[in-house]
């Protein structure tokens, strides 16, 4: 069995923001893996921080065609957890206990209850361990 691993919104960013080709490569080939072994797993925050930074920070700015290509296409098949009161009250737990920021609480929340065994990110401590997630950076060389 495959584990099921959180992506978090940074994951996307690099694979579409080829400012840096090392991570643009690393990002779309974990994105790759993690689609075609169905182990990916986001949640909504993801999707609303993505198109968030689509629409401010590219540099060359997703057409209304495009970013819904990129939702059906890319986002959609691993978007699995929604928001619900369950989880911001585990995410309040989690702010209170770890001292994360509220966003953050909130992706290692989704992480957690989507039973996933890592959450890839670069805006987390590498080597952590948060509710049972195991916080990995696909960038460390």
């Amino acid at each position: 069995m495959s584990v099921k691993a959180f992506l978090d919104t940074n994951i996307f960013i690099c694979s579409v923001d080829h400012k840096d080709p090392r991570k643009a490569s690393i990002a779309h080939d974990l994105l790759r893996d993690c689609m075609v072994n169905h182990t990916g797993v986001i949640s909504f925050q993801v999707v609303q921080e993505f198109f968030n930074a689509a629409a401010r920070h590219f540099p060359t700015r997703f057409s209304s065609e495009d970013a819904v290509g990129y939702l059906t296409t890319i986002l959609r098949p691993f978007l699995a957890v929604h928001s619900s009161v369950g989880l911001y009250v585990e995410a309040i737990g989690i702010k209170s206990r770890h001292r994360l920021s509220w966003y953050d609480s909130l992706i290692v929340a989704a992480a957690s209850e989507a039973k996933c065994s890592v959450l890839y990110s670069e805006d987390f401590q590498h080597g952590s361990k948060i509710n049972g997630v195991r916080i990995q950076n696909p960038f460390i060389a």
